[in-house]
């Protein structure tokens, strides 16, 4: 089984052992946005959506199914604060909130970027942990006074099942207090931040087994109190071994609520805008850019013009979309669409959403292809940042909800000029499922889990034609990010 704290909601996932998902139950939670750059989630939500997911997977499985093991994943780097007695003091701060741009600042001023970037190959940002916790202690010092854990969401839940506080190194790497080549906690950077070492908690593999499902969990869940939990590792992470990416030159994209591309290099790059994280397996790393809002970039428009409903639309919402998108020309005839609606992008926090170049002649239909190519745009702007580390990508493999939209990944092709890949089924939680397989011993190694479990499909070449009215489009693009219009003041931003 995959249990999965993601942004939009937990679901729990259960696999056969030929690595296919037979069955799956979401339960969804709110963010709230108090103020502008603001993103917060309960963590009580967190544990309730998860375990009433894996109750009712258990039930719908029925009592002759055997699991022999639940890997852990989640979005990443959220994180929440607890006291001593393992109660939250904080709600939880989402990757994408960006509070914390005068913390990141001080550490980048403070540390140094080189020296940052080289010892956990992450450059500060409001994006990570340590930063959120810095805010902490200067606007809620009652709860940083209080605090004795700080946890992300798949910690949280791992602490939730087994007892056991835990961490591996994909979520380590996102706190900025984390030594990227040793795997290890790095105590002088963590007493420069004035962390304490007591808040962080103990290493382990993503495919290790952290513990057992406590007594009281396993009988609320319906399990066994003997199964396995194994510790798993960061989203985007997984996806990476979910959709086979185990040597350079293939590049995972994760395309759910946010997008995160992940290549694998032997040695971390030193190209200070691409983030680095241990591989789940071997002694590789895994390169990350990503994105804040693109598919709930798309939800939003979804919502907005093809009958949704506050994020809960269907297939056949999607469906139409897809097919309005299919009838546009390449190019959107001029409309450009920066999918920045998250107030601000991880790298930029200042920067905002908008769309140019609309006419009267214009329609749903033109909107939802800008919005669909643009999301295309900040992709290829992010493969050219690998390709000027020397890690130039030969293929895209794309796993998550928005392989549904079948003209979204045709025109990924045609921007990135990369063949594309869809992964059949779901690759983040196919490499979380891997990852309690290997743990329970139930593949033998790394190659006969990816045998058992990954599953590509056809790829799609692109279209020269096509690809040569995007590279005209993409200047524009990526002039429209540079320009000042579409940013905000830090006052706004805080």
């Amino acid at each position: 089984m995959a249990l999965d704290v993601g942004t939009s909601g937990a679901r729990a996932a259960a696999f056969d052992l030929d690595g296919r998902r037979r069955l799956e139950v979401r339960r969804g939670y709110p963010t709230v946005s108090a103020r502008p750059g603001w993103a917060e989630q309960d963590p009580a939500r967190w544990r309730s959506a998860a375990l009433a997911a894996l109750a009712e997977l258990v039930g719908r499985l029925g009592a002759a199914r055997r699991v022999h093991a639940i890997g852990l994943t989640g979005q990443c780097p959220t994180m929440v604060l607890l006291d001593a007695g393992h109660r939250p003091v904080t709600p939880g701060l989402l990757y994408r909130d960006n509070r914390a741009t005068a913390e990141a600042a001080w550490i980048r001023e403070t540390l140094g970027d080189e020296t940052v970037h080289r010892r956990t190959g992450h450059l500060p940002a409001a994006f990570h942990i340590a930063p959120k916790l810095l805010w902490l202690r200067r606007e809620r010092p009652t709860a940083w006074a209080r605090g004795a854990l700080v946890l992300q969401p798949r910690d949280w839940l791992g602490l939730i099942l087994t007892g056991e506080p835990a961490t591996d190194g994909t979520h380590a790497a996102a706190t900025l207090v984390h030594d990227l080549v040793r795997r290890a906690w790095a105590p002088d950077l963590r007493d420069a931040l004035g962390i304490p070492a007591s808040w962080l908690p103990p290493l382990h593999g993503s495919a290790e087994v952290i513990g057992r499902l406590r007594p009281a969990v396993a009988e609320r869940v319906g399990l066994p109190a003997a199964t396995p939990v194994v510790l798993g590792g960061a989203d985007s992470q997984a996806c990476a071994l979910g959709a086979g990416v185990l040597v350079p030159g293939p590049v995972s994209e994760m395309a759910g609520s946010s997008t995160c591309l992940n290549a694998v290099v032997r040695d971390p790059l030193t190209t200070l805008e691409v983030t680095h994280y241990p591989h789940v397996v071997g002694n590789a790393f895994t390169t990350e850019t990503g994105l804040n809002t693109t598919g709930a970039a798309v939800a939003w428009l979804v919502d907005l013009a093809y009958g949704g409903s506050a994020g809960q639309a269907g297939p056949p919402a999607y469906a139409r979309l897809d097919a309005d998108v299919a009838s546009v020309r390449p190019g959107s005839d001029g409309v450009l669409v920066l999918p920045v609606l998250g107030d601000g992008e991880r790298t930029d926090p200042a920067l905002r959403g908008s769309i140019v170049g609309l006419s009267l002649r214009h329609d749903r239909a033109v909107v939802a292809r800008a919005l669909l190519e643009g999301v295309a745009y900040a992709i290829r702007a992010q493969l050219d940042q690998l390709r000027a580390g020397g890690a130039p990508p030969t293929e895209l493999r794309i796993s998550g909800g928005d392989t549904r939209v079948g003209s979204w990944n045709r025109i990924k092709a045609d921007v990135t000029g990369l063949p594309v890949r869809a992964i059949a089924g779901d690759a983040a939680v196919t490499g979380v499922a891997m990852l309690a397989g290997l743990g329970a011993g139930v593949y033998r190694d790394v190659a006969d889990a990816v045998a058992h479990c990954v599953r590509l499909e056809p790829m799609i070449q692109p279209d020269p034609a096509a690809s040569a009215t995007y590279d005209e489009a993409f200047e524009r693009y990526e002039a429209l990010a540079a320009a000042a219009v579409v940013r905000v003041g830090p006052e706004a931003a805080t």
